[in-house]
């Protein structure tokens, strides 16, 4: 009940009062589904070792930590044909444009952690991805080179980020065609099921774990239910 619950936007809080239990005890509960979910992930990439995925998208979504001074990035990695998140990673990353300024004041500097964490990320690929493979992205300068280190022989096309419609929190597209469909569609269905990554909500983030153990369950749900 708890993981049906916590997939379908309640809050551990709202949880805790629908099941007349502790709220203690639903955070419990999340990080003990988190570490269920991780294990299949792992199981999943682990057969996929053999077979070598050719075609990913990948990009950042953008969140915040307690406050909107605060933000960090959720870099994810979606094979493109069936959709399945292959990997992610959450990263702090410093305020932009009028709230710069603020959150320096507030919080001080901020270390932007995204280029670590994609790192990883390709790190880990490599394992499951052909190095010769075709990777999609936006024009993120910083991609190229990232990407260049761990997968020197694949071909990464990059596309102009264009504006969001008003349904998908941004992350679909208007009119035409979305060369990015895949991770767009994907990163709109993490926001629709995942509380605090709505936008204009209640439900913030507190502490990164706790957002990767989320994470880590609609990863579950979404590979092995929504896109099985």
């Amino acid at each position: 009940m708890i993981k049906k619950l916590i997939l379908a936007k309640a809050s551990q809080r709202r949880i805790a009062k629908l099941l007349k239990i502790n709220q203690k005890t639903v955070a419990r509960k999340v990080h003990f589904l988190a570490l269920q979910s991780k294990k299949t992930r792992f199981k999943f990439l682990n057969d996929l070792k053999s077979k070598k995925v050719t075609n990913l998208q990948f990009d950042d979504m953008v969140s915040f930590e307690h406050t909107k001074c605060k933000p960090i990035a959720i870099s994810l990695l979606v094979e493109e044909k069936s959709r399945k998140i292959l990997d992610f990673e959450v990263s702090e990353m410093s305020a932009g444009g009028k709230l710069a300024a603020i959150s320096r004041e507030k919080y001080g500097p901020r270390k932007d952690g995204r280029k670590k964490a994609w790192l990883r990320l390709f790190k880990r690929t490599q394992s499951i991805a052909e190095q010769g493979a075709y990777f999609k992205s936006d024009e993120h300068p910083l991609y190229p080179v990232v990407l260049r280190k761990y997968f020197p022989k694949a071909t990464h096309e990059r596309f102009k980020g264009r504006r969001g419609c008003v349904v998908g929190q941004g992350e679909l597209k208007t009119g035409g065609f979305d060369p990015l469909f895949s991770l767009n569609h994907t990163c709109a269905m993490i926001r629709d099921s995942v509380g605090r990554l709505v936008r204009r909500t209640w439900c913030t983030t507190k502490r990164l774990e706790n957002l990767r153990d989320h994470l880590e369950i609609y990863v579950d749900y979404h590979n092995n239910q929504l896109t099985g």
